[in-house]
C-alpha cells in the first residue's frame, strides 16, 4: 500500500505550487496558440508523471499504471462517442442529406431573429446534444451564412447561442467525464446541472437576440424568443432529473425546435427585421463572406423525412442506450472488469482529505455493448444503409472519419490520463486544500474555475477531467455537498465555450472569415465573462440561500 503525501515540500504554498505545475505547464501551452492542444496534453501527461513521482512520491510503477488507465478510459467511453457521432456527420454529408436539413430548417421563417432562434440555439443545442466538439458551431454558422448573415454575426452569434446545451454535450459525454473522474453517480451529477443550466436556457435565448438586434429588436420577439426558452429549459430539467444525462440536450431541442415552429405557425411579428449584420453595425458588402447562399426550393415531404431519417434514428436508438433496463441487459451479456494490478485499492487517500484512510479503486470497465458510442455507431450504419451506402463505402467513410477525429482522441486520452493521475497521486487533493482557503467564496470562484478550463482547453469535458476532482475534494473540507461544485464545475465551463481558440478557430473557418479570429473574440468576451459570473452568483445562492439551497442534491453513498 501507498499513501498519499498533500504536503510532501514540508511547506503548504510550495506543495501547491507544485501540485499547480501539470495543470498550469498545459493551459499555459494550449493559451499560447503555439503549441497544439494533442502535443500539449501529451507534454503535460509526462509533466504530470515526474511531479507524481519525484515530488509527491509516488511509485513509479502506480504512475505509469495510473496514466494508461486514464489513456483507455479516455478511449472508451468518451472517445468512441466522438468518434462515432463524427462519422454519423460525414454519413450525412457524403450522401447529400445534410443539405437538405440545412434547406429545411432555413425556410421556416424570414425573420433574421426568429432564424437565430431556430438555427443558432435550438437546432445548434440538436448538434451539441449529437456530436459536441465544435460541430454545433460549425453546422451553424455555415447555415446562418448561407442564409445572408454577416460573418461576425454568423461567427459571433453562434457562439453564444452555443451555451447553456454545452455541458450535456456529445450524449452527455462531460457528464460522463466528470463522473469518471470524481466517483460520483453520473445520474445524480446530470441532475444538479439540470438544476442550474435550465435558467441559463431561459436567459440564452433573449441575451443572443439581443445582442443581434438591440433592446428594441429583441422586445418586439419577446413571444417566440420566450416559447423558445421556456420549451428547452423545462425538459432539459425533466429529462436531466428523471430520465438520463445522455439524451437530455437532443430531447429538449427537439422540443424547443417543435414549439417554436408551431408557434410561428399562429404568431408572427408586426414587421420582419430582414438586415442580415449585426445592429448597430455598418457591414460593407466586401467583408461578407464569400459562401454560396443556401437553396431556398421548399422541400419536399420526401426530401424532408429523408433529411430528417438519420436523427429519428439517433433518437430511437439513443432512448434505447439510455434506458436502465437495456443497460442492465447488455452488460449482463458483455462486461468486463478489469482491476489494475498493483494499482488497484493498493493508494490510500488519508487524512484531511477523507476522515480516515480509504482505498483508491482502479478499475477498467468495457461494458461495450452498452457504451453510448456504441449505440452511435449502430444508428450511423442503419442510418448510412437505409440512405443507399454500400457497406464498402460505409467501412471507407468510417476509415476517413478516424483519421479526422484522431487528434481529438489523442487529446481526450490525454487529458484523461492526467485526471486519473492526478487523482490517483494526490496531487488534485493538494490543489483542493488551497482552494478550500478561499472559504465561503468558493462556490462563486470554483465556478469561475470552470469558466476558465474550458476557456483555455475548448471543452468541458477536458475541464471536468481536469478539475471535477479538485472540485469535489475542495468542496468536502469547506462543507459544501461535493455534487453541487462538481456540477458548477461543468455548468460555468459551458460560458467559457464561446471564447476557447478552438471554437472561435472553428467558427471562423465555418463561415469562410479566416484571419478574423480577433475580432470574433473582442466581440464575444464580455458575453463570456458576464454570463460566467451570473453563473457563479446562481450557484454560490445555491450554497447559502434558501430556497435555492433546497434544490441542491445529495451524493449517493
Amino acid at each position: 500500500m501507498w499513501n498519499q503525501v498533500y504536503n510532501p515540500l514540508g511547506s503548504a504554498a510550495l506543495s501547491t505550487i507544485a501540485a499547480a505545475i501539470p495543470v498550469v505547464s498545459l493551459l499555459v501551452m494550449i493559451a499560447s496558440g503555439r503549441v497544439k492542444a494533442h502535443v500539449a496534453a501529451v507534454i503535460a501527461v509526462v509533466i504530470t508523471n515526474l511531479i507524481a513521482i519525484f515530488v509527491f512520491t509516488m511509485p513509479a510503477g502506480m504512475s505509469i499504471r495510473a496514466s494508461l488507465l486514464g489513456v483507455v478510459s479516455g478511449f472508451f467511453p468518451i472517445g468512441w462517442i466522438v468518434l462515432n457521432v463524427i462519422f454519423l456527420y460525414q454519413v450525412t454529408v457524403s450522401t447529400g442529406k445534410f443539405e437538405l436539413l440545412k434547406r429545411a430548417v432555413g425556410g421556416v421563417t424570414e425573420d433574421r431573429r426568429l432564424q437565430l432562434l431556430l438555427v443558432a440555439f435550438s437546432f445548434g443545442a440538436f448538434f451539441e446534444g449529437a456530436s459536441g466538439f465544435g460541430t454545433p458551431v460549425a453546422i451553424t454558422g455555415s447555415i446562418l451564412i448561407g442564409l445572408g448573415f454577416s460573418p461576425l454575426a454568423a461567427s459571433g452569434l453562434s457562439l453564444i447561442a452555443n451555451t447553456a446545451p454545452v455541458a450535456y454535450g456529445a450524449l452527455g459525454t462531460p457528464i460522463q467525464g466528470l463522473a469518471s473522474v470524481t466517483g460520483l453517480d453520473p445520474y445524480i451529477l446530470g441532475a444538479m446541472v439540470g438544476r442550474q443550466l435550465p435558467v441559463f436556457s431561459l436567459i440564452v435565448p433573449f441575451w443572443v437576440v439581443w445582442a443581434f438586434a438591440g433592446w428594441r429588436g429583441m422586445k418586439d420577439v419577446w413571444p417566440a424568443i420566450l416559447v423558445t426558452g421556456v420549451s428547452f429549459a423545462i425538459p432539459q430539467f425533466v429529462i436531466s432529473n428523471y430520465v438520463n444525462p445522455w439524451i437530455v440536450d437532443i430531447g429538449a431541442s427537439l422540443i424547443s425546435m417543435g414549439c417554436l415552429i408551431l408557434f410561428l405557425r399562429v404568431w408572427q411579428p408586426k414587421q420582419l427585421w430582414l438586415s442580415p449584420a449585426l445592429s448597430g453595425q455598418d457591414e460593407s458588402a466586401a467583408t461578407m463572406a464569400k459562401a454560396p447562399p443556401l437553396d431556398k426550393t421548399p422541400l419536399t415531404q420526401g426530401q424532408l423525412w429523408s433529411a430528417l431519417l438519420p436523427w429519428i434514428i439517433v433518437c430511437i436508438v439513443m432512448l434505447i442506450w439510455g434506458n436502465g433496463a437495456f443497460k442492465t441487459w447488455a452488460n449482463s451479456i458483455f462486461a468486463w472488469n478489469y482491476p489494475v494490478p498493483e494499482l488497484h485499492n493498493m493508494i490510500n487517500r488519508v487524512p484531511p482529505v477523507v476522515a480516515k484512510p480509504t482505498p483508491e479503486g482502479a478499475t477498467f470497465a468495457f461494458t461495450y455493448l452498452s457504451f453510448t458510442g456504441s449505440g452511435m455507431l449502430i444508428a450511423a450504419i442503419i442510418s448510412g444503409l437505409l440512405m443507399g451506402l454500400s457497406p464498402a463505402k460505409l467501412v471507407a467513410e468510417y476509415g476517413r472519419t478516424i483519421r479526422l477525429c484522431a487528434i481529438s482522441l489523442i487529446t481526450i486520452s490525454a487529458m484523461l490520463a492526467i485526471g486519473t493521475l492526478t487523482r490517483l497521486g494526490g496531487v488534485d487533493a493538494t490543489l483542493g486544500l488551497a482552494f478550500a482557503a478561499t472559504g465561503v467564496l468558493y462556490p462563486f470562484f470554483g465556478t469561475l474555475l470552470g469558466w476558465l478550463g474550458v476557456a483555455l482547453t475548448g471543452s468541458d469535458t477536458a475541464s471536468n477531467i481536469l478539475f471535477g476532482n479538485l472540485q469535489k475534494i475542495t468542496s468536502e473540507q469547506i462543507g459544501l455537498p461535493s455534487v453541487l461544485m462538481a456540477a458548477a464545475n461543468s455548468s460555468g465551463g459551458v460560458m467559457g465555450k464561446m471564447i476557447d481558440a478552438q471554437s472561435i478557430v472553428v467558427a471562423s473557418t465555418a463561415t469562410n472569415w479566416y484571419g478574423h479570429e480577433s475580432s470574433i473574440l473582442r466581440y464575444v468576451f464580455k458575453h463570456s465573462i458576464v454570463l460566467a459570473c451570473l453563473v457563479g452568483l446562481l450557484v454560490t445562492l445555491q450554497a447559502y440561500v434558501y430556497p435555492f439551497t433546497e434544490l441542491v442534491l445529495k451524493p449517493a453513498q
